[in-house]
């Protein structure tokens, strides 16, 4: 895999940001896929999201991104999902910090948007094949939020099935959740509950078996 390191200004990533939920999640005037289908759901609470609009209005680095070429000036996020959706809907106005003492939202930042919108981003873009990428997006997310099993499985096995799943079993207020949040023990937007399904259906008793189901469901779905 090549890797080439760039910068990218909060305000040119955020141009024409758009979160079509189950459609996907678009930035940097639509040429970055924020959430491709390898990539897990939100995890953030609003503790770790503020605290990424912190750190840039303080000028403090935040960890170095890494962005997937995919081709005709358009790239894909392996690693920096999260922090980037953060940034977004910070400029887009859907929460507010604490700056100098003040409650304010980006709109209401005035001479301190520059300090917002010239932050620079550390990003290194990657080129390579699917597989490598896959391994890249795997070991770079061993640091962080740890990866549960099944999102690792969902980004080697991953297809129109899964992406189906995941609508039923993965999101806020889905049909799973709505049937089973009194009786399961899991975390919706970790995949608990997409893996609970899985290993019921396919009667699971060892870890590869849930694995193979995966595979196979993929391949034919």
């Amino acid at each position: 895999m090549k890797i080439k390191p760039t910068t990218v200004l909060v305000k040119d990533l955020c141009k024409n940001y758009e979160d079509k939920r189950d459609l996907g999640v678009y930035a940097y005037n639509g040429k970055l896929d924020i959430r491709p289908p390898y990539q897990r759901e939100w995890v953030y609470g609003d503790k770790e999201r503020n605290l990424v609009i912190d750190t840039v209005r303080k000028g403090f680095p935040l960890n170095s991104m890494y962005w997937a070429d995919i081709g005709n000036d358009k790239y894909e996020v392996i690693d920096g999902q999260q922090r980037i959706i953060s940034i977004c809907e910070y400029v887009e106005g859907n929460f507010s910090i604490k700056w100098d003492g003040e409650i304010l939202t980006y709109h209401n930042l005035k001479e301190k948007k520059n300090k917002i919108d010239n932050y620079p981003l550390q990003v290194y873009i990657c080129s390579g094949t699917e597989d490598e990428k896959l391994d890249w997006f795997r070991t770079i997310n061993i640091a962080g939020k740890t990866l549960e099993p099944q999102e690792l499985r969902n980004a080697t096995y991953r297809g129109p099935w899964v992406s189906h799943a995941k609508t039923i079993f993965s999101k806020q207020n889905c049909a799973a959740y709505g049937l089973a949040n009194k009786y399961i023990n899991a975390k919706l937007n970790r995949q608990g509950y997409l893996e609970k399904a899985i290993r019921w259906i396919s009667n699971d008793k060892l870890n590869n078996s849930i694995e193979q189901f995966d595979e196979n469901i993929n391949t034919f779905a």
